[in-house]
């Protein structure tokens, strides 16, 4: 009998995965810092962590604009 060839999955779809999502660098911050949703506005230490990272993590936009930290989009490239 002769040998199949070739991928027996061709054209089907990709099984899905559930991945659990990690907790972002931001995320580990608020927690290092213990704090809540209400008080990471009042926060200077976060901000002054936000303002050294801002091109490195992902921080909330709401943050950034609130404190009017601009990122620079051209890090990325």
């Amino acid at each position: 009998m002769a040998r199949k060839r070739g991928n027996p999955n061709w054209g089907k779809p990709a099984p899905y995965v559930v991945r659990s999502a990690s907790p972002t660098e931001f995320d580990k911050q608020v927690r290092r810092l213990r704090l809540t949703e209400q008080n990471l506005a009042n926060s200077d230490r976060l901000r002054m962590w936000c303002k050294e990272n801002k091109n490195r993590f992902y921080i909330p936009e709401k943050l950034l604009m609130e404190w009017k930290i601009s990122v620079d989009a051209s890090v990325g490239d």
